[in-house]
């Protein structure tokens, strides 16, 4: 495990509350919660994935009473399933680490909008297919840009997702 992934990834999601909720900049910046979940679901056991995801969906449902219970499952499921791919995936290149980034997004908002009642959703194809799309390209793009940035923390050159057990 990799302790500076893990820190960067819990103050990714620290500022996703910061910058959503603190500052109403919902529309402007990514989802740096799920960006952060799935940075660090690839270096942590399944069980803490989900947990992380449990918690920070709670947190996103405990500011909106519309869908409760849509983000939790949608994280907790995202943390596993991101956990898991570390056993079915090496991950070593960009390329991986923009699809598995924008995959692992696109999968949280379709969860959540099967989770969301039909009277609160939008239409399926304004959700996911632009909605959703749009930004998980952007969560993938932040992503990809963050790791040519910083790195992995190792010295062997930029290691986007880390890929080890």
């Amino acid at each position: 495990m990799n302790r500076l992934i893990v820190a960067a990834a819990a103050l990714l999601m620290v500022l996703h509350f910061i910058l959503h909720v603190g500052l109403g900049l919902r529309g402007i910046v990514p989802d740096l919660a799920t960006l952060g979940l799935l940075t660090m679901a690839r270096q942590v056991r399944i069980g803490t994935a989900a947990a992380t995801g449990f918690g920070l969906g709670l947190l996103e449902d405990s500011l909106s009473a519309l869908a409760f219970g849509a983000s939790t499952m949608a994280l907790t499921v995202v943390g596993a399933v991101g956990a898991r791919t570390r056993d079915l995936f090496v991950g070593e290149t960009l390329t991986f680490a923009a699809a598995y980034l924008f995959v692992g997004k696109w999968v949280r908002d379709l969860i959540q909008w099967i989770m969301t009642s039909s009277e609160l959703r939008e239409p399926i194809g304004q959700a996911l297919l632009v909605d959703s799309t749009m930004a998980s390209a952007y969560v993938a793009m932040v992503g990809v840009a963050l790791v040519r940035l910083f790195g992995n923390g190792s010295n062997g050159g930029p290691r986007p997702m880390g890929g080890g057990a």
